[in-house]
């Protein structure tokens, strides 16, 4: 044989994990990975169809669009007017937002309710405390008309945000009973 020549071997090893690994794949297809049981017949569960009870699904089409990912509808107040409100975010923690959903909260709301009044209030006020209305006069996150009203809340009404927020919700409470009540006025009507 030439010095040069090429003499190839087949290397044991590759052979060996090779017969593993195809076992494994035939093993796995054979046995239940879940219970360690061979698969077979008596492992396959059936029923008989006089045993299984259906359940009844009706499918009711709704007559608006926009039901996006994330929005509920709301069905509120004394005229059942549907609302469709996207669900708010979170608020960021310390923010006039945070307050607002604790106020809400304790009112025993629940976060539809605060999610109704996100909408509402950046509708009025955009949530800014120093809001007015230049043709109405009316002031803060709420808008409250007149803005001394908020003075029954605090006297730091005109720079807080909570003592805004307070006075809003609890003239929300006592003239609409809830903010999704209050929202669908101010769709009916613009103002509230």
């Amino acid at each position: 044989m030439p010095k040069h020549a090429l003499t190839l071997k087949r290397p044991r090893l590759s052979t060996g994990l090779g017969y593993l690994f195809v076992s494994s794949l035939v093993m796995v297809t054979a046995v239940d990975p879940y219970s360690g049981l061979l698969a077979s017949v008596a492992t396959i569960q059936s029923f008989d169809a006089d045993q299984i009870e259906y359940q009844q699904l009706t499918v009711v089409p709704v007559s608006s669009s926009g039901f996006d990912r994330g929005e509920f509808e709301v069905v509120d107040g004394a005229n059942a007017v549907k609302l469709t409100v996207k669900n708010a975010s979170v608020p960021e923690i310390g923010s006039a937002k945070d307050f607002a959903l604790k106020t809400v909260t304790a009112r025993g709301w629940e976060f539809t309710q605060y999610s109704c009044l996100v909408k509402l209030w950046e509708r009025e006020s955009n949530w800014r405390w120093s809001a007015t209305n230049k043709s109405s006069g009316a002031y803060g996150i709420p808008q409250s008309l007149p803005a001394t009203k908020m003075a029954s809340a605090g006297s730091d009404w005109r720079t807080n945000p909570e003592t805004q927020i307070r006075w809003g919700v609890g003239y929300i409470d006592s003239r609409y009973g809830s903010p999704c009540a209050a929202l669908a006025h101010s769709d009916e009507h613009n103002w509230y």
